[in-house]
């Protein structure tokens, strides 16, 4: 098979995060995923994707009319010196601000999340991949109100060449090599469930 955009591996050379309208009053209706499991997933992309060194965008929309701040388990992570994009336009494509930014990265695979999954992720993730982009939908760090909403988004983005991918997926294919010295600081950030009781089996058989 030759390479393209479904089998080039995602690098932290080629990625770049981006994290659309994870305000509170849009994460008070979703229903598709519990929303701890959601605030976790999302925090923990935002930091392994800061210990991989990922360019990082962050938007909200009517943030000060409509739906508020961006939670707050994710600010508490964010970087300071980051500018938050807040705008109106419902594809967040759309908007100068956050295409330039995105742009301005230099990266041609984006790892994108959104509230809610069917509008804030597809949206912006079909007219990125229209444009020449490689798009990877970071579904269960996103989420929506129902569970129909969140079957049509899935099929359309599909339909339109976008890569579905979950959040720790992309963070270890972006980290490659489990001797790397930041591994042990990805798998932190990441904070997979599973994660504490494989290192108790590890301690034990390094015990034995």
């Amino acid at each position: 098979m030759p390479a393209n955009k479904f089998t080039e591996r995602l690098t932290r050379d080629n990625a770049a995060v981006v994290i659309i309208d994870h305000q509170v009053g849009l994460y008070s209706g979703v229903r598709d995923i519990p929303t701890g499991e959601l605030k976790h997933n999302v925090v923990a992309l935002a930091k392994a994707g800061q210990v991989l060194s990922l360019p990082l965008i962050v938007t909200t929309t009517a943030a000060d009319s409509m739906w508020g701040p961006v939670i707050p388990e994710l600010a508490a992570v964010l970087p300071d010196d980051l500018d938050i994009i807040d705008r109106s336009t419902v594809n967040a494509w759309d908007d100068p601000r956050v295409n330039a930014a995105i742009r301005a990265t230099g990266r041609n695979k984006l790892i994108i999340t959104g509230i809610s999954t069917e509008v804030c992720l597809a949206f912006p993730a079909i007219s990125a991949t229209a444009e020449g982009f490689d798009a990877y939908a970071v579904i269960d760090a996103s989420g929506t109100f129902w569970q129909t909403k969140r079957e049509a988004g899935l099929l359309r983005m599909q339909q339109a060449g976008v890569v579905p991918i979950d959040y720790s997926s992309a963070m270890v294919e972006i980290l490659a090599d489990n001797a790397d010295p930041l591994a042990n600081d990805v798998y932190a950030a990441l904070d997979m469930p599973f994660a504490v009781l494989v290192g108790q089996i590890a301690t034990a058989l390094t015990k034995n």
